[in-house]
């Protein structure tokens, strides 16, 4: 019994100092002793953020999975080739962002889209990437936006949309994303700027459409202003500055 005990302390010591360790930790230990507890350790902290970025990215929630279980593969194969100085978070996102921006190009030898999921697919996106909202309308407005915002991020070429994912949906830092990248802060600073710009304009028109059809009241109201002020185009809600409706548009991403 008192042999049991012993083993049974000795177990919950080295789980204990397992999960405490950090993700740089227990990669050497993988990397050094191809210890697969402390692989399994590096799976449950990551398999969740590496699914989202693959699914974000390729707009396949089904494919993400395959990606997610391909990252990890590839680490474990590549193990001997981490450095010692490095970040892992910084190498895994490296390694998922290559495997995607592969699955990107063969998509596109295959003349298909992101976008041709089916509406399964992207019901269950929709559900997903919604932000919690309290009320059911709320919900569904929500859902609503969070649907708009991923078609138009498929839409977006891939620089822009893996910086628009990593900042705003992964919250990394500009100096963590140029890291991944290896490329300057600066270069993620402006394809920031610039992804979020293209991202209004695609949104712009959708959401000008969809508060149109929730309030057709205001949208009368906009074009009769529209023409007594002798506009072109009746259509265009002066109430709200493009500026003003590009910013109203980010905060959904943001």
């Amino acid at each position: 019994m008192r042999v049991n005990s012993r083993q049974a302390m000795r177990k919950m010591n080295f789980l204990s100092a397992l999960f405490s360790m950090t993700d740089e930790q227990a990669m050497w230990r993988v990397q050094t002793q191809e210890d697969h507890h402390a692989f399994a350790q590096l799976v449950e902290r990551w398999e969740e953020p590496l699914r989202r970025l693959c699914a974000r990215m390729t707009g396949d929630t089904h494919r993400a999975e395959d990606l997610k279980q391909e990252a990890f593969a590839r680490v474990f194969e590549k193990r001997k080739s981490f450095q010692p100085n490095a970040r892992f978070s910084t190498w895994l996102w490296r390694i998922a962002l290559n495997l995607c921006y592969d699955e990107l190009r063969r998509i596109n030898r295959r003349g298909e889209s992101p976008l041709d999921a089916d509406e399964s697919e992207s019901i269950a996106a929709r559900c997903e990437f919604a932000a919690e909202t309290p009320t059911p309308d709320a919900q569904l407005a929500g859902q609503e936006e969070g649907e708009l915002v991923r078609r138009a991020l498929l839409r977006l070429p891939e620089i822009y949309r893996s910086v628009l994912v990593l900042r705003h949906y992964e919250n990394l830092k500009l100096r963590e994303i140029a890291e991944v990248l290896e490329i300057p802060e600066g270069t993620v600073n402006s394809r920031i700027a610039e992804g979020l710009a293209r991202l209004t304009r695609i949104l712009e028109p959708q959401f000008d459409d969809r508060q149109g059809r929730a309030n057709p009241m205001h949208s009368n109201a906009a074009a009769n202003a529209g023409r007594r002020t002798g506009s072109a185009s009746g259509s265009q809600d002066i109430s709200a500055p493009a500026s003003r409706r590009g910013l109203q548009l980010q905060k959904v991403l943001l």
